[in-house]
């Protein structure tokens, strides 16, 4: 099935999916109509999901951050990149709770705060793009 969705849709959902931790938050793509559901556990959502939304030639669940390596690694690969002298101690961060808050205070102590939501933002997008055309779904710019 080819169908189409926007990225903007695309981007909403999955940031929804990855706002909580894996499973909380769900969001699917209709692989007829190119339109996205949500739902959780946790919150309310107005909307009501489809009947049939557990059919996966239909529906395909928009995966989280995590299960796109956009995580933990992402954030290791752009200390690698552009912080090397700080691995350590981020990677020391990802032991412990609160660790983006830290890494993300370390980023703006160094002034790399906006190259980090940059190289973010990049990575999303390429695993995005790549996760849907894997899974038959024409992205619209």
């Amino acid at each position: 099935m080819d169908s189409h969705v926007k990225f903007e849709d695309l981007l909403t959902a999955f940031e929804w999916v990855s706002a909580a931790p894996p499973g909380e938050n769900e969001a699917f793509v209709d692989r007829e109509t190119g339109s996205t559901h949500w739902s959780s556990s946790f919150s309310d959502v107005d909307e009501e999901l489809p009947d049939d939304i557990d059919d996966e030639t239909r529906y395909l669940p928009v995966p989280h951050k995590n299960e796109l390596d956009l995580g933990h690694s992402l954030v290791m690969r752009f200390v690698r990149e552009q912080l090397p002298d700080a691995y350590d101690l981020v990677d020391g961060y990802f032991r412990r709770k609160g660790a983006y808050g830290r890494f993300k205070e370390l980023l703006a102590r160094k002034g790399r705060l906006d190259a980090w939501h940059e190289y973010e933002a990049k990575a999303e997008e390429q695993a995005l793009r790549e996760w849907a055309e894997e899974n038959g779904v024409r992205v619209d710019p």
